[in-house]
């Protein structure tokens, strides 16, 4: 059974632009080697942190909504412990009220 989550994961402050979006690749690559289907992908670039987390108070922030096994948001989830180029990341089931405003979202983005 798919479901569908959301996924906004902090990158480390000192990659290049490059390595950023390098990194990101990679975990698309693993969503969809896995069957995943990513929905959304949002880039919000480099945003000032609430607090300091390993002494960085920036972070490149970084969306990604897909529907997957459950299973794949395991996998997902050991490969951000993995990457030390991860600061932190969360992963969010979404019920059918949340998917449907992710969605309105979506197509308000595409409008403006």
């Amino acid at each position: 059974m798919m479901n569908q989550y959301e996924t906004v994961f902090i990158l480390t402050p000192v990659l290049s632009d490059a390595q950023m979006k390098e990194t990101v690749e990679k975990f698309k690559g693993l969503l969809t080697a896995k069957g995943a289907e990513i929905i959304n992908e949002e880039n919000w670039g480099l945003k000032k942190m609430a607090y300091a987390i390993d002494k960085k108070s920036t972070g490149f922030y970084n969306l990604l909504e897909f529907k997957a096994e459950p299973t794949v948001v395991e996998k997902l989830e050991i490969g951000f412990r993995r990457d030390e180029r991860v600061i932190r990341f969360l992963t969010v089931k979404l019920d059918k009220y949340a998917a449907q405003y992710a969605e309105r979202r979506r197509n308000k983005k595409k409008e403006a």
